[in-house]
């Protein structure tokens, strides 16, 4: 038995070294080591919309000198980096607050938790759709990528074997033996206006010292560790989104004391919502425990998403009515529709906010990126709501 077991971790062993060096491989295919990932320029048409403005009105400012130089192209067509879409922003808003939508004086910081017990579910795409839409409406965010596997990591090209080896997650800024100041572990990214704090495995090291402190009843309380480190930084920034684990451990309580607002994912078919289920079993449990010892579990919303949704699929359609008939208002109007653009997209590490539309049909692309704007969206309408908007 032993040696068949040793056999088994060498053999996963070589097999994760060998998947380990050919997703190197990959990333050093798709973005070499001596290139900077860049965010492609969004076109005039593109700037239009997330200003809200007409096209006509970003020709008039740039033929009268007004705002940042774009990029010529054939055919004189104008192209903008979102640095000089947040340029834009900032020229046009004039402290009213129209082209600005984010915190004023008064306001708390958001802290959206993205949750689901059981993988598969869409919880990471959400998160980074969800971060990088409110960036490009205005906003100033900041990722946590809270799972271990750092999926929301990879996406914003960071692969954690390599590029945090020695360090530089979460745990780092909660750990309960010196802990670093939150802007140790803060990077910005090349999607201007998002920060991410990125994961990887080091994570688990939270679930495995808790229960020491615990024991040791030094009166640390862990599910405060997150929320008092997103303190340090709560001026820097509008919206807080969390990628939390597929786990209800002391990280993901940690996070949900933190939050200001809960979305939960779901893929609709019986077997996902019955776990989902067992996850909102053991989540008011915990949180309940957490709760008595004095924990925030207050919340500004709560709302199920239904995800990777195909209208076509009767038992898929069959489940969104009952989740709603249960739930009410508290599942979102729109649901994210399964598409191929998305999934293509991953493939490069990218999401569909990345990617150039003319590497999908202009069907498939519009189809996509309507069903991922209209649930940001409506997600912004809830945190401006809770602004009081």
């Amino acid at each position: 038995m032993t040696e068949r077991r040793e056999r088994i971790d060498r053999l996963v062993a070589e097999h994760a070294e060998k998947l380990s060096a050919q997703l190197q491989a990959h990333r050093a295919q798709l973005f070499p080591p001596d290139t900077q990932r860049n965010l492609r320029t969004f076109t005039s048409g593109e700037v239009a919309v997330l200003l809200g403005v007409k096209d006509a009105y970003l020709r008039k400012l740039h033929l009268e000198g007004r705002g940042p130089e774009p990029e010529i192209r054939g055919g004189g067509r104008r192209h903008y980096t979102l640095a000089q879409v947040h340029e834009l922003r900032r020229m046009l808003d004039r402290g009213r607050g129209t082209y600005l939508p984010g915190r004023r004086a008064g306001d708390h910081l958001q802290v959206i938790c993205v949750i689901n017990f059981k993988g598969g579910s869409g919880k990471t795409t959400t998160a980074a759709h969800l971060a990088q839409k409110l960036v490009l409406d205005g906003h100033r965010v900041l990722a946590v990528d809270l799972d271990p596997q750092a999926s929301l990591s990879a996406l914003h090209g960071f692969q954690p074997e390599f590029d945090l080896a020695d360090g530089g997650t979460l745990y780092d800024a909660i750990r309960y033996d010196d802990p670093l100041p939150l802007r140790d572990v803060i990077r910005p990214t090349y999607f201007t206006g998002l920060d991410i704090i990125p994961g990887n495995l080091d994570l688990m090291e939270f679930e495995h010292d808790t229960p020491r402190v615990l024991a040791a009843r030094s009166g640390d309380m862990f599910f405060t560790k997150v929320g008092e480190k997103l303190a340090e930084v709560e001026a820097d920034y509008d919206i807080v989104v969390i990628d939390c684990p597929p786990q209800l451990g002391f990280l993901t309580m940690s996070a949900l004391s933190a939050a200001t607002a809960v979305l939960v994912t779901v893929h609709p078919q019986m077997l996902d919502v019955m776990s989902m289920c067992q996850f909102l079993l053991m989540t008011s449990n915990l949180l309940g425990v957490v709760a008595d010892a004095g924990g925030s579990m207050e919340y500004d919303w709560l709302r199920y998403l239904i995800t990777r949704h195909e209208p076509g699929d009767g038992p898929q359609t069959q489940m969104v009515g009952f989740m709603r008939a249960l739930f009410g208002d508290h599942v979102l109007n729109h649901p994210v529709l399964k598409s191929t653009a998305v999934s293509d997209a991953g493939l490069s590490k990218q999401t569909l906010y990345e990617v150039e539309r003319n590497q999908f049909t202009r069907a498939t692309y519009e189809r996509a990126m309507d069903s991922l704007n209209a649930v940001n969206g409506e997600i912004e309408g809830l945190i401006q709501a809770a602004w009081g908007r």
